[in-house]
């Protein structure tokens, strides 16, 4: 028999993979990524554990379910129940292809409000298509019998019952494996962040059509919004800069101060006179020139360049603009 494990990295999806391992039972582990929540955590989980750990990426289909998620959104622009659905169907059509029997989880019943109380955890289990074929190791003697655990795969005895926020018996489970290193329980989704999910209403509402390129773009830098379909990104550091530069695509402009360190800065969309003017003052404000210091902005899209003079004015009078 074998199972495959929807695997975050956390405490608790190691636990629940050696509850289940501890059974006899090969595990897989699979990790869904998108530019919200990058598989790190969980490769270095997964090394540490000895777990095949397989990462697919669900982008496309998250991006719909973010854009109108029928079960609403918890934090930020989480759509909790609805993500956690999505990964279970996409785990479940996965199981011809590796041979496994069923899904597993390390979801606690009341650990979120949200997304992991018992009515949340059944529509969870019945909008993913799989629902006979779901458990969870660590809250299942608190929760209906699966088809795991009625045919005999797993011994429901040898499952856990907890429930509720508390920690302790995590711990006190983690000694007992003999798991002395696992991530602290961050919350590791972009979604939930209030920036992030700001940037990301303000993408949605200029630009439905948005691409993947865009939702990347939001990750990074601080985000100036100066017109309906103008917006300049400043990095705030050298990776920063590094990392605007490298999601730089046709039509976009790039702004450089040319005698001070100083922001790359990325411009989207078609920028006239009077908005390249502010975009050169913002980039002079966040650079180590003084304000009111006439300096040279250099100012390049595709390829052509061409330099500007401008001035800054303080951080403060751009606030007004920042998403």
């Amino acid at each position: 028999m074998k199972a495959l494990s929807l695997f975050s990295g956390g405490l608790d999806s190691i636990l629940a993979v050696k509850l289940i391992e501890d059974q006899g039972i090969d595990v897989i582990g699979i990790f869904f990524e998108t530019p919200f929540f990058s598989s790190q955590k969980a490769t270095q989980s997964a090394q540490y554990i000895g777990l095949p750990l397989k990462v697919v990426d669900i982008t496309d289909s998250l991006l719909k379910i973010v854009l109108n998620p029928r079960h609403g959104y918890g934090k930020g622009l989480n759509p909790c129940i609805d993500c956690h659905a999505l990964m279970f169907k996409k785990a479940g059509e996965l199981l011809k292809k590796e041979g496994a029997g069923f899904i597993i989880s390390g979801e606690v019943l009341g650990q979120r409000p949200m997304s992991q109380n018992v009515r949340s955890l059944s529509i969870i289990s019945h909008d993913s298509g799989f629902k006979d074929l779901i458990l969870r190791p660590l809250s299942a003697k608190r929760l209906p019998e699966t088809l795991p655990e009625k045919k005999d795969w797993v011994i429901r005895e040898k499952l856990l019952g907890l429930s509720g926020r508390s920690r302790r018996p995590q711990m006190e489970l983690a000694r007992k494996f003999r798991i002395k290193e696992y991530p602290t329980p961050a919350g590791g989704c972009l979604l939930t962040e209030e920036v992030f999910s700001r940037r990301l209403k303000d993408l949605v509402s200029i630009n439905p059509e948005f691409s993947r390129r865009d939702v990347e773009l939001l990750k990074w830098g601080r985000h100036f919004r100066i017109s309906e379909k103008t917006k300049i990104v400043v990095g705030r550091n050298q990776r920063e800069n590094e990392m605007i530069s490298s999601l730089r695509k046709e039509g976009d402009m790039i702004l450089t101060v040319e005698s001070f360190p100083g922001p790359t800065v990325l411009a989207t969309g078609d920028l006239s006179a009077e908005e390249a003017k502010v975009a050169a003052s913002i980039t002079v404000s966040y650079s180590d020139a003084a304000d009111d210091q006439s300096v040279a902005v250099r100012l390049t899209r595709d390829t052509k360049h061409w330099t500007l003079l401008s001035r800054g004015k303080g951080k403060r009078n751009f606030h007004r603009f920042m998403i």
